[in-house]
């Protein structure tokens, strides 16, 4: 597979309007697997996935977002709730198996694993974006929704903590808007 630089940043956007084409169960599970290749701290991988894909799932998800991010919510052949979790630590022994303390690093404190959890899930999130993007999905990541709603309803009684939400499908390109601008180097970067 050879996937360009133009692919994954240059020529990628943030999509809101969609083809009518269904994203196949197996480019979910790649995807996933893509995404668990990048690195965290100590492989801790606090990434959880929820697919949502079924009409019934998208009825219950979509009163649960912003008023603006619900019909393109409710168009978009597929939708991943990315959350983390917060004892992702109890899986250490497995992800981390040559240091048995790895667990302690990150438990000492609620607060501390919370840190974590959102930093390396913050970090999987974007591997996520780039390797949906080298499958060929466009993406439409966003915020705007009752996040502690969202995991009750989709993550019961787990203890994680919803990230954002990410559109995937096959985007309608005359629906883009114009790229919005970006911070050159010099506004955004100190070298020292």
């Amino acid at each position: 597979m050879s996937i360009s630089i133009d692919q994954l940043f240059n020529s990628a956007r943030t999509h809101s309007a969609w083809q009518d084409r269904p994203v196949p169960a197996e480019v979910m599970q790649t995807l996933y697997q893509m995404t668990v290749m990048g690195p965290t701290s100590a492989n801790c991988l606090p990434l959880r996935i929820a697919y949502v894909a079924s009409p019934q799932a998208k009825q219950q998800l979509v009163p649960l977002m912003a008023e603006g991010n619900r019909e393109k919510t409710r168009l978009a052949p597929l939708t991943a709730i990315l959350a983390y979790d917060l004892l992702f630590h109890e899986k250490l022994p497995k992800l981390y198996p040559h240091q048995p303390d790895a667990p302690s690093w990150f438990n000492s404190s609620p607060e501390s694993a919370r840190e974590a959890a959102l930093r390396n899930g913050s970090l999987q999130g974007g591997y996520f974006i780039m390797a949906a993007r080298a499958l060929g999905l466009d993406c439409g990541p966003m915020g705007g929704f009752d996040a502690p709603a969202v995991a009750q309803e989709f993550f019961p009684g787990m203890p994680y903590e919803v990230n954002f939400i990410c559109n995937l499908g096959y985007g309608d390109a005359s629906q883009l808007l114009p790229r919005l601008p970006r911070l050159s180097f010099d506004e955004a970067c100190i070298v020292e």
